[in-house]
């Protein structure tokens, strides 16, 4: 039986295909994940919300979506590097103390430079919701941008209590405890 090089090349160009797939997702993976519904990846222009109801952008506004949506809107700007507009975005809340709200809240403040406040809002979430792994992950990132490796690795720990080694906020904290140079 002769094996020819097309039967070679064609499991060889599978696997490169796979590893660039792989490799295009990585930035999706390093913003630490997130609760973001469906459509957490579309943004609009600024003044604006995505409305999944209608499928598209409308003006920004109080009480023009539920809080669920506008939180998942606030994690899209989030992902984005927009984050004076997911606090704005945050600011339309009728119940802004949530632990996911709070935490998407601490994650944009950290981001533009309010490491202190950001860390408030995190534990604020956390006393709401001590099992959120997430917040965790972003809380030990604000204490690593502090220089303070010991409380970051605490929030790995506490991490780990809540979901193991193999959860995505377990690994991208651990990752950044490794290299913080990216945060």
């Amino acid at each position: 039986m002769t094996i020819g090089v097309a039967t070679i090349v064609r499991p060889a160009a599978l696997v490169a295909a796979l590893g660039y797939c792989l490799l295009a997702t990585l930035p999706a993976l390093a913003d630490g994940g997130g609760a973001g519904g469906s459509n957490s990846s579309t943004t609009c222009q600024p003044g604006e919300v995505y409305d999944a109801r209608q499928n598209r952008c409308v003006k920004r506004q109080a009480g023009i979506l539920p809080d669920e949506a506008f939180t998942d809107y606030a994690y899209a700007l989030v992902k984005a590097g927009r984050y004076g507009e997911a606090l704005d975005v945050l600011n339309l809340l009728k119940n802004p103390n949530t632990p996911v709200a709070l935490n998407y809240r601490g994650y944009a403040t950290r981001r533009l430079g309010r490491v202190d406040e950001g860390i408030g809002y995190y534990l604020k979430s956390i006393a709401l919701d001590p099992h959120y792994a997430q917040v965790r992950e972003y809380l030990g990132e604000a204490y690593l941008v502090k220089g303070d490796v010991v409380q970051a690795k605490a929030q790995l720990q506490a991490i780990k209590n809540l979901c193991g080694t193999t959860c995505e906020s377990y690994q991208h904290l651990a990752v950044a405890i490794a290299d913080p140079a990216d945060l």
